[in-house]
């Protein structure tokens, strides 16, 4: 009996240590599973984890264009093109009519910020803070005062904020027309060869060497093309119900000692500035935030122009619209929900 008794408490004591190097055994196991799953992860932005651990960053990206579109903040369907993580948020990039353009949103899906400023990259100057309050339209200290001031709006064509600011540029110069001979929009690219290239693609360079065009050779044509292009890209309908010369605006594009060297003249004006974004405002030479003068409205844009004379022009006394111009393309000025538009900073930030 005694020995009996000795023989199960020996077999007792070796199953409790079988069974506690067991459970250690599957702790590691478990903890190498879950350590290869974020390594994995972590390397495959295209693979998310389930559910159970919140939102897979698919999910957020789709939450993101339905969130564009059910609210009609694009008067153009928004469709994802991908997402990835960044900085500890996911980005989300995003297609309106033929232009792509990158968003963030928080890893939990609850904030979306439609663009994202590099923090990390050198400002340029003083005047470009984006979050400059807005002072009722009067000027910076830092702006100088002319008899004939000169506001350069430099943009792309298929950026959703460059055309924003074109749309708020074109329906001041439709209310106040003698506005136009102070602005002049100036585009951001390159030249490579024989050819300009932007931040965007081909297609867009290619609008903005059609737009530069217009603006050199058929300036009485440049702001109704810009427009009823801004509505949807038409460019070939409104270059006709515009009343565009296409054969003059064809020899422009193929002649590089015209189209490619106009252009040439505002690439060169963009490093002589820093810009780095579009839109970008200079302002008698000097940049500003649009915000510091009512933001990318109508009324915003005549309060820039005349902040630069020395003595106003009576037109400056005139109201335009205050509401912020739609972004992206759209077939009407405004809406109720991108009248709300963030528009500080520069939406489109140039190629690295």
């Amino acid at each position: 009996m005694y020995n009996f008794k000795n023989m199960l408490h020996m077999l007792k004591n070796k199953f409790k240590k079988m069974n506690r190097k067991t459970i250690l055994i599957a702790i590691v196991v478990i903890a190498i599973i879950i350590t290869g799953v974020l390594i994995y992860v972590n390397s495959n932005h295209g693979f998310s984890l389930p559910t159970i651990f919140g939102k897979s960053d698919s999910q957020i990206g789709k939450e993101v264009v339905d969130y564009i579109n059910n609210n009609q903040l694009s008067q153009t369907q928004a469709t994802l093109v991908s997402v990835s993580e960044t900085s500890g948020l996911v980005k989300v990039k995003i297609k309106i009519g033929t232009t792509e353009f990158d968003s963030y949103a928080t890893k939990d899906g609850k904030l979306l910020f439609p663009q994202a400023f590099d923090m990390s990259a050198k400002k340029t100057s003083a005047s470009t803070d984006p979050n400059a309050s807005a002072n009722n339209g009067s000027a910076p200290t830092s702006v100088t005062k002319t008899d004939s001031p000169m506001l350069e709006s430099f943009v792309v064509a298929r950026c959703p904020y460059g055309l924003q600011m074109q749309r708020a540029i074109a329906d001041a110069v439709k209310n106040i027309p003698s506005l136009a001979q102070y602005i002049k929009v100036r585009y951001i690219g390159a030249v490579s060869g024989n050819t300009i290239t932007s931040m965007h693609g081909d297609a867009e360079a290619k609008e903005n060497l059609r737009q530069i065009c217009i603006r050199e050779e058929q300036p009485a044509k440049y702001w109704t093309y810009i427009a009823c292009q801004m509505k949807a890209g038409d460019t070939t309908g409104c270059e006709t119900s515009t009343g565009v010369d296409s054969a003059k605006l064809s020899a422009c594009i193929s002649d590089t000692n015209k189209g490619v060297a106009y252009a040439k003249k505002d690439f060169d004006l963009n490093s002589k500035y820093k810009v780095s974004g579009s839109p970008t405002s200079i302002l008698n030479g000097a940049q500003i935030s649009e915000n510091s003068f009512g933001g990318r409205s109508s009324d915003g844009v005549k309060s820039m122009v005349c902040a630069g004379f020395k003595t106003q022009p009576s037109f400056c006394s005139t109201k335009l619209n205050t509401a912020a111009a739609a972004v992206s393309f759209s077939a009407t000025y405004s809406s109720s929900t991108t009248a709300n538009t963030n528009n500080t900073g520069a939406g489109c930030q140039a190629a690295q």
